[in-house]
């Protein structure tokens, strides 16, 4: 019944779960990369200047105020 796997021994199923084991997290990390490209997307990932503005915002950098004035200048 066993003789098959002292045929091959341990080491090779283990060889061969560890090859699959890359393998599919090289597919999954490229295929991420893949998606995430602003190339494949055409998507334009620069922040907008309200983007901006609510970050700034966001870590206190300015108050409410400000934040309200310049984001009416914004729009206009």
């Amino acid at each position: 019944m066993w003789e098959h796997w002292d045929e091959y021994g341990i080491g090779w199923g283990t060889s061969m779960l560890l090859f699959w084991v890359l393998l599919i997290a090289a597919i999954v990390m490229l295929s991420k990369f893949i998606w995430s490209s602003s190339i494949f997307l055409g998507r334009n990932f620069e922040k907008s200047a309200l983007d901006i503005l609510k970050e700034r915002y966001a870590r206190g950098e300015i108050e409410s105020e400000e934040f309200a004035q310049k984001k009416r200048d914004l729009r206009d």
